[in-house]
């Protein structure tokens, strides 16, 4: 079953809206689906419906409302790629992730306390590391996250397990960049870093071009594993 609903901020002086798929019986706990820079599309829904059928309460909320809400875009089409990259660079990240701590305590109280854990794609796998960095969740994955080796500074205030799909030849996070996430985190002992061998951004999508079948289901699985760990 799935729904829309409303989240208050934190600071309660605004609302936001959320996709919401529910399990058919009582949720193992719940998890935070962050989207990618193109808004909560059918991809993202997708991705709640999924973890739904697992038996959890998966929530994507819409991070780009403060922009343009209830946004929807198609990487495969050229004009939606461009203005997802354009919300990007006015996207506020600090106060996304504000946004996913207010989602992760709707969660908890949805589900009377259960664990909460998140997941993000792209810019939600920036957001996904940032979350495990800044937030109480309870366990984190991130797929394709861009610009860690930025973020480096705050690894240590990762206190719950993370779990990184790393594209060897991701198109927006380079070689370099991705040693020194391996730099940076291998010895973290909460940080679990999967490399994809020739794999681009996106591999693990849904829906369209960039999805690699049998990639997206090795680190599905391994997330799907995963949670089943660190959230039962």
């Amino acid at each position: 079953m799935s729904e829309t609903v409303t989240i208050e901020t934190l600071d309660h002086a605004g609302t936001f809206s959320a996709y919401v798929a529910r399990p058919a019986g009582d949720p193992c706990a719940a998890i935070v689906v962050i989207q990618e820079i193109f808004g909560v599309n059918a991809g993202i829904r997708r991705k709640c419906d999924k973890l739904a059928e697992d038996g959890y309460l998966a929530v994507a909320p819409d991070l780009f409302w403060r922009l343009e809400p209830g946004i929807e875009l198609d990487p495969d089409v050229e004009p939606e790629f461009q203005r997802a990259l354009e919300l990007m660079g006015k996207f506020n990240q600090d106060a996304g992730i504000r946004d996913i701590e207010a989602t992760i305590k709707w969660a908890r109280n949805t589900t009377n306390g259960k664990k909460v854990g998140a997941v993000g794609y792209c810019l939600g796998g920036r957001l996904a590391y940032m979350t495990a960095a800044r937030t109480d969740s309870d366990a984190s994955v991130g797929y394709y996250a861009v610009g860690i080796d930025g973020l480096l500074g705050e690894k240590h205030a990762i206190s719950n397990p993370l779990m990184l799909h790393v594209p060897t030849e991701d198109g927006f996070v380079d070689k370099e960049t991705q040693k020194k996430m391996h730099e940076g985190l291998d010895d973290h002992p909460k940080v679990t870093l999967h490399d994809y061998e020739g794999m681009d951004h996106g591999f693990a999508t849904e829906f369209g071009k960039r999805r690699n079948e049998a990639c997206a289901e090795k680190a599905d699985q391994r997330t799907s594993a995963f949670f089943s760990e660190h959230l039962g």
